[in-house]
């Protein structure tokens, strides 16, 4: 089995596995699932099969996404383990399911942020309610409007959460 970074960043070569390799990666998945008792929450979800981070996500379409489903989706959305949980930032619509269910899906510490345009409360550093539910930023000074632009480029390159569209918004 080779563990060439350019085959680990793609879920597709598993289907070009050998007879021996395939049954290594199945005695593999039996640890985990029956012996560690990890549960199967989903598959791994190729770069190619991601939605276009050019397409228009509206503001009704943002909040069905809030981490609060948790029911195995279908069409689109099949591979997941549960909806994906999206958050709005400047004009970006990042996947922060990818690492960051944990945070913002249900129970989670920042799911109030989740299924929403969170820019205020990112760059107000704030948790309250009446900066989440405001998403004008066109109040904000320049110091902030640098603070909300590095939570960006943190989920951009950090955190490396997908780019699945754009915010329906005028900035």
């Amino acid at each position: 089995m080779s563990f060439d970074e350019e085959l680990l960043d793609d879920p597709s070569h598993c289907d070009t596995l050998g007879v021996g390799d395939k049954s290594q990666l199945d005695d593999w998945l039996e640890k985990f699932e029956h012996y560690r008792c990890y549960p199967i929450k989903g598959k791994l979800v190729p770069d190619a099969k991601l939605p276009s981070s050019d397409r228009i996500i509206s503001m009704e379409e943002l909040a069905k996404y809030d981490g609060m489903n948790q029911e195995k989706p279908t069409g689109e959305n099949a591979g997941y383990g549960t909806l994906p949980i999206y958050l709005g930032a400047l004009d970006k619509v990042f996947d922060v399911s990818f690492g960051g269910v944990h945070m913002y899906g249900k129970d989670g510490p920042y799911n109030r942020f989740a299924g929403k345009d969170a820019s205020r409360a990112l760059a107000l550093m704030s948790f309250d309610v009446k900066d989440v539910e405001n998403t004008d930023i066109s109040d904000l000074d320049e110091k902030k409007v640098k603070v909300l632009k590095d939570w960006v480029t943190s989920f951009e390159e950090k955190k490396g959460y997908p780019v699945v569209g754009k915010m329906d918004k005028k900035l």
